[in-house]
């Protein structure tokens, strides 16, 4: 199962390598993760997803929380939550196709943010299906290249990460 990890971290040089190296070392696997400094600037909220049974990441919170730097975390996937992703792709568009290109980009509800002779840049944010379903809709052969955040998420209603 696909789990979504919020943390409040220290902002501190070591503090990501501490989390990645706890991960690597019981041999788990991260699958997205992106960090930025909060409203406090001694903070960072890391956003990390990984998979495993709820045993699995039941361990990984545990051994998450004994590290010095964390100082409060949320599993997402235990509520409801809201995830988005924001991604770039680079796509051939040839003179031919650049009505058909702007309209999906439209329908998707992405922008155009890069235009040359031979290419557009695309940004799209929105939950990964949405993001996943525009690189389906596009032609394989038109995509050159792809980048993507890994989703980001916060809880739905009066649960949240902050500090009591």
């Amino acid at each position: 199962m696909r789990h979504i990890i919020s943390i409040l971290i220290e902002n501190e040089a070591g503090a990501l390598s501490r989390v990645a190296g706890l991960f690597s070392a019981r041999g788990y696997n991260i699958e997205s993760l992106t960090v930025a400094p909060t409203e406090d600037g001694s903070l960072s909220r890391m956003t990390l997803v990984t998979r495993g049974n709820n045993e699995i990441v039941e361990q990984i919170t545990k051994q998450l929380n004994k590290l010095i730097d964390v100082v409060k975390l949320l599993d997402l996937s235990d509520g409801e939550h809201i995830e988005r992703e924001m991604m770039l792709i680079k796509i051939r568009a040839e003179r031919a196709h650049r009505g058909e290109i702007t309209s999906l980009v439209e329908i998707f509800r992405g922008r155009i943010i890069d235009v040359t002779d031979a290419s557009y840049i695309v940004e799209m944010t929105g939950s990964p299906a949405k993001l996943d379903a525009f690189i389906k809709a596009v032609h394989e052969e038109m995509v050159v290249e792809v980048v993507r955040t890994g989703p980001s998420g916060i809880a739905r209603g009066a649960k949240g990460l902050v500090l009591s």
